[in-house]
């Protein structure tokens, strides 16, 4: 391609889209059995996006079923909601077919997928799971799971390095954040920039948004109020250094009131009213 159109190699195609749908087509074109590996290429596109679509969907789906269980664990209500966002997102796919549907992919490739909205839920993440959910359980989770404990290198870069790098990498983003262009050469307009920021801050604004309905919510002080958001529930299951622990309380407990109290004439002990956590 690049010999044919007599320019350098760097300017036979911009990255992006425009890589994957324009210059590769017109490359497989010109190797011999074109259509043989026309369809095996445009084969592969179709897997990996099926591929994408699924870690997507099923993230949102498992996390809307988490939040609500009641109404979407009943018979059929899971399937039926898989299918809604199937339906929805074929919909908002078919505007990227018109002939200004490149324009469009590339707003929503710009400033809806972007590393920026990446790295701003990712802080959030790791901040909740190193310092809310705290990085030993998540540490002893772990454990239970793969057998062994993992290096503790990976603790510390969930407390600190992760968290610090994702927060700088988007810091530095949004300093070196331009107006998005088309193939350098289309300025889009400012309401088309406005849009774009609007679809980054769906994604984003989720988080801090619903840090302040839940501080609304809960009932105390605004001292209070943190703590209680910030405390992992009782209700979640222990792990197996939590299960042992418990364990040799209740064997320490029992052995504490049988020494206390002597067995009855028929050879049981007597039950004391007592706090247990047994």
């Amino acid at each position: 391609m690049s010999n044919e159109q007599n320019v350098p190699i760097s300017e036979v195609a911009e990255s992006g889209p425009g890589l994957a749908f324009i210059a590769y087509p017109r490359a497989v074109s010109m190797m011999p059995f074109s259509p043989l590996w026309a369809c095996c290429f445009f084969i592969m596109i179709v897997f990996l996006g099926l591929d994408s679509q699924f870690v997507c969907v099923e993230s949102l789906v498992t996390a809307m079923v988490d939040m609500y269980p009641s109404t979407f664990r009943r018979k059929h209500r899971r399937e039926l909601f898989i299918l809604g966002v199937a339906v929805v997102s074929f919909l908002l796919g078919l505007i990227m077919l018109t002939e200004g549907g490149m324009y469009i992919f590339q707003l929503f490739d710009y400033y809806a997928a972007s590393g920026m909205c990446l790295l701003f839920v990712a802080v959030f993440e790791t901040v909740c799971i190193a310092w809310i959910y705290g990085a030993d359980r998540f540490y002893d989770n772990i454990e239970d799971m793969i057998g062994y404990r993992p290096n503790p290198v990976f603790k510390y870069c969930w407390m600190y390095f992760t968290p610090a790098t994702c927060m700088g990498t988007f810091a530095f983003a949004l300093i070196k954040y331009s107006p998005l262009k088309y193939n350098n050469e289309y300025v889009y307009p400012w309401w088309g920039n406005g849009i774009g920021w609007i679809l980054a801050l769906s994604s984003m604004m989720c988080i801090p948004v619903w840090i302040a309905v839940k501080l609304y919510y809960t009932p105390g002080t605004m001292k209070e109020r943190l703590v209680f958001l910030t405390t992992p529930s009782t209700e979640l299951p222990k792990t197996k250094k939590e299960q042992a622990k418990l364990l040799a309380v209740c064997r320490a407990d029992g052995d504490s009131l049988n020494q206390k109290s002597p067995p009855t004439k028929d050879g049981y002990f007597p039950v004391e009213e007592k706090e247990s956590h047994c």
